[in-house]
């Protein structure tokens, strides 16, 4: 007769959070390149930026204490879940052959989680506010020293274009007046547009025949995700500790299980439950160390 004792259902319960886990460990993914990791134990935080990226000064007289600016911006924390059903019969057949797919596609969507809230920040930072008030992409981003900056266009990707924001990145200035010494390391596009950004900063020689002076300027990452806006791409620096993006995890990936037989989905289901959850969220950091376009203009 067929039965599934405690110690079956323990043991594929163990398999299932081994594969789990397993296959997380396994999957690459790109957000730690585009954002800041920040640990937190508050529903929301809050993040007074310093004014600009200041530099190191002779020491003359007294110290110069750069204080936390007025401005800041709050993340508060979201709660997300994954969950499948797992019937009984799948655990007293001896079927787990075919709940294994259903686990590492649960893990394959864990891991893309923080993916893909990066890569919406992106894509909505033309109508998101950062820090400073403004939007993330912006033409008018205020400066202590006076004027505005700018770390956005509508232009079309082009090796013009890519050029212009190029040099408007490596042109930023801090509160000060002195120049943030930024250079871009990654050109960020859509799918869409992977052969033209490849060309712009892959190929030997533009299509004229001439020495291109953009090749290996900047590496190009291509985001699936990003095929949403087929038109925009971006010019990031990742090369600094601080990224222009922030993840805030208040309680990370964890795999749990509701399998007792006396819970009300086994008695009155035949089901056994088991899902992911976390507690986390992502905003934007410094607007600086990115440059945006729609890619709407010609």
């Amino acid at each position: 007769m067929k039965t599934i004792n405690a110690q079956r259902l323990r043991a594929a319960s163990a398999g299932f959070r081994a594969l789990f886990y397993e296959e997380l460990a396994g999957r690459t993914t790109i957000w730690p390149n585009l954002a800041m990791r920040i640990d937190s134990d508050s529903p929301e935080e809050t993040y007074n930026w310093l004014t600009g990226f200041g530099q190191m000064r002779e020491w003359v007289g007294d110290r110069v204490i750069r204080s936390l600016a007025a401005h800041g911006f709050t993340i508060r924390k979201k709660d997300w879940e994954y969950t499948i059903s797992v019937h009984r019969d799948e655990i007293l057949f001896d079927k787990l052959n075919l709940v294994r797919p259903r686990i590492q596609n649960m893990a394959d969507l864990a891991a893309r989680h923080r993916d893909q809230l990066v890569v919406d920040l992106l894509i909505g930072g033309f109508q998101n506010l950062c820090y400073d008030g403004q939007y993330f992409f912006d033409t008018d981003h205020p400066n202590a020293a006076g004027g505005v900056q700018s770390n956005r266009t509508n232009k079309q990707l082009t090796r013009e274009s890519y050029e212009a924001a190029y040099a408007a990145m490596q042109s930023l200035r801090n509160d000060e007046g002195e120049p943030l010494e930024i250079t871009p390391t990654h050109l960020v596009v859509p799918p869409q547009l992977r052969a033209r950004a490849l060309e712009i900063v892959k190929a030997e020689r533009t299509g004229s025949g001439a020495t291109n002076i953009n090749r290996d300027s900047a590496e190009v990452m291509v985001l699936p995700r990003l095929a949403k806006a087929p038109t925009s791409w971006f010019l990031l620096d990742l090369s600094r500790p601080i990224k222009p993006f922030v993840v805030q995890i208040v309680k990370d990936l964890e795999f749990v299980g509701l399998e007792n037989p006396e819970d009300h989905n086994v008695f009155m289901r035949k089901e056994y439950l088991y899902g992911v959850d976390c507690m986390d969220n992502a905003g934007y950091a410094l607007w600086q160390l990115a440059y945006g376009s729609t890619g709407e203009a010609a």
